[in-house]
């Protein structure tokens, strides 16, 4: 086994309906590696596969063929699957479904209590958690008073509390405003640069995707596309075609380029753009 955090091998997985007993490939024969402190965004539009992939890397759904490994660790063995849970947490769209207690530092406890840990270990790691997020003042607070992005940040918290080796977000900033939504992705970049935490985010936000270290692309249960924030993003014609967005400047790029412009398609900032801008003769 190589040294990945997540190694998906040729992963399918159908739903069955029970009406008709009609099949439904979810995920269609995947191979994905992750590495270990890696930021890796999964897109993909609804339907694509991307939140079913996501539920896979920590056996949360066991595949229909194929295999999962977390550290090694085979998702479709049972006996694997409260260690596998323990070095993958999840995060997931709504903070209200995943806060369990009335007190903030209570609910971030919940995780580390369950897993056996000395009450002084779990006053540490609560703090800990807490001050990652930049939540601790809240410590004492009632969640549901709370906004929504500070709510999600309560949830990263509690799975931060567990120690995880990777943390996958099912498009954690769906129903949040947009300063909510800030809050969450930089506390997501600032675990992975600051903390070594492997990230594998799924989101159809395009903006979110831009400073990861890859991003994979899923289209109807397959991948479609996969590489560098640059290298997907210039490749607009596909991404236009399976429903998805690129940043602005990377399509006005695109679109000066075909008209002639002497400019790079690979665009992903306004800083970018004005470079790229000036130095035309």
């Amino acid at each position: 086994m190589k040294d990945n955090m997540i190694e998906c091998q040729n992963l399918t997985y159908k739903y069955i309906n029970g009406e008709d007993n009609s099949e439904r490939y979810a995920i269609n024969g995947v191979n994905l590696e992750v590495n270990r402190g890696e930021f890796l965004v999964i897109l993909g539009h609804n339907g694509s596969g991307k939140s079913t992939m996501a539920k896979h890397l920590n056996a949360l759904l066991i595949p229909t063929k194929g295999k999962v490994y977390v550290e090694g660790l085979d998702s479709s063995d049972i006996n694997n699957t409260w260690d596998i849970r323990t070095k993958a947490g999840m995060v997931f769209q709504n903070p209200d479904n995943q806060i369990v207690a009335t007190i903030v530092e209570e609910d971030v406890a919940f995780g580390p209590e369950n897993l056996g840990v000395e009450s002084s270990e779990i006053r540490k790691r609560v703090d800990e958690s807490l001050e990652r997020v930049g939540m601790y003042e809240y410590r004492k607070h009632a969640p549901h008073l709370l906004s929504g992005g500070q709510k999600q940040r309560v949830a990263i918290a509690g799975i931060l509390a567990m120690r995880p080796k990777c943390i996958i977000f099912d498009e954690p900033t769906a129903m949040l405003d947009p300063s909510g939504r800030k809050e969450v992705i930089n506390t997501i970049k600032q675990l992975n640069k600051e903390y070594g935490i492997t990230i594998i985010l799924i989101t159809h936000y395009m903006e979110e995707a831009v400073e990861a270290d890859r991003i994979v692309v899923m289209d109807d249960g397959k991948v479609m596309l996969e590489g560098k924030p640059k290298e997907v993003f210039s490749n607009v014609p596909l991404m236009k075609k399976i429903g998805l967005d690129v940043p602005q400047v990377t399509e006005l790029a695109y679109e000066l380029n075909k008209s002639g412009i002497n400019i790079s398609t690979e665009i992903l900032t306004i800083d970018e753009m004005v470079n790229e801008l000036c130095q035309l003769k």
